[in-house]
């Protein structure tokens, strides 16, 4: 099955937990200032690093069967930072691509449940909504990426960590042009808003008016289980637009607001059980089907959905 079929076929889709995260803390790897992970697949130690937290989470999948969205490590790889890093927009993205699928072919028969999205974020800080670029700036800044992804071979496009809705929209644009499948996440806080204060609900709405060719389904990320599941069960949703396009969750191990997480020094995490238990509530209650982690998770995170699921009928 391909990409599409894939989602719509499957009540549970595991993607992977903290990447960037997991480096700078857990293993105090030296990231690139410019262009964060993606530098990694040029370096020996970086790239044994980098295939091995891959390897984690795509493990946790093989031994559970459920298919799994990987996300090449190219957050950070737009036009102004490669420009900055005197690397190839093209070669870079495509690079990152076949690291990624280099370690999907290594899983032989389950390989055709592994998916790699192109993933790209927002050009600024994506705390700080007031970095966001316009709808047209946000159309041609991220169109080479998109681009450059798309050829590459990726099996979907993923915009990670989408704190404003202008932004957004340029980007969706850009996304939909490539005949690639697409994927928007928004950041948003407990009362379930976008940092920019746009409801969860309007964001949806809007960039779905806004393109020809709309997203396959919208996430979030950066905030906790039960933060999320307190505020959807807030929210007024009368043409139920949750239920027909919110579909998953990149959570974090900590209730703390973005701001919060944002200067901390020391990781704040729930434990990996209790995480879990939200993220299953979440899929139960609001069938939101894409389960993985973002700061503060790692495999035990993912590994404890599973165990959860086998044991919710």
């Amino acid at each position: 099955m391909n990409f599409i079929e894939t989602i719509s076929s499957n009540n549970i889709i595991l993607t992977e937990g903290a990447i960037i995260e997991r480096l700078k803390r857990e293993f105090k790897y030296p990231l690139d200032e410019v262009l964060s992970n993606a530098a990694m697949i040029y370096d020996e130690e970086g790239k044994i690093l980098l295939e091995k937290l891959y390897r984690e989470y795509i493990d946790i999948a093989v031994n559970s069967g459920f298919p799994i969205m990987l996300l090449t490590p190219t957050w950070r790889a737009n036009k102004e930072r490669i420009k900055k890093a005197n690397v190839n927009i093209d070669k870079i993205n495509t690079d990152a691509f076949k690291f990624v699928d280099t370690i999907r072919k290594f899983y032989k028969g389950f390989a055709e449940k592994i998916f790699i999205g192109g993933l790209t974020g927002c050009k600024g800080d994506a705390y700080k909504p007031e970095e966001a670029l316009s709808e047209s700036e946000a159309y041609l800044f991220h169109k080479e990426q998109m681009n450059a992804l798309a050829i590459a071979g990726v099996d979907f496009l993923f915009a990670s960590t989408m704190p404003e809705i202008n932004e957004v929209k340029g980007m969706a644009k850009a996304m939909s042009e490539t005949n690639i499948p697409y994927v928007i996440s928004f950041v948003i806080r407990g009362d379930g808003k976008m940092l920019d204060g746009t409801p969860l609900v309007d964001a949806i709405k809007i960039v779905d008016d806004s393109v020809l060719v709309q997203p396959v389904f919208y996430m979030t990320n950066c905030i906790h289980p039960d933060v999320l599941s307190k505020s959807l069960n807030k929210i007024i949703d009368a043409e139920n637009i949750l239920a027909k396009r919110l579909f998953g969750i990149q959570a974090n191990a900590s209730d703390k607001s973005p701001e919060e997480l944002d200067t901390l020094d020391e990781l704040h995490a729930d434990s990996p059980h209790n995480w879990a238990k939200g993220m299953v509530d979440l899929n139960k209650k609001y069938n939101l089907k894409v389960l993985g982690g973002c700061c503060g998770t790692d495999a035990r995170y993912i590994s404890s959905i599973v165990d959860l699921l086998k044991l919710t009928p």
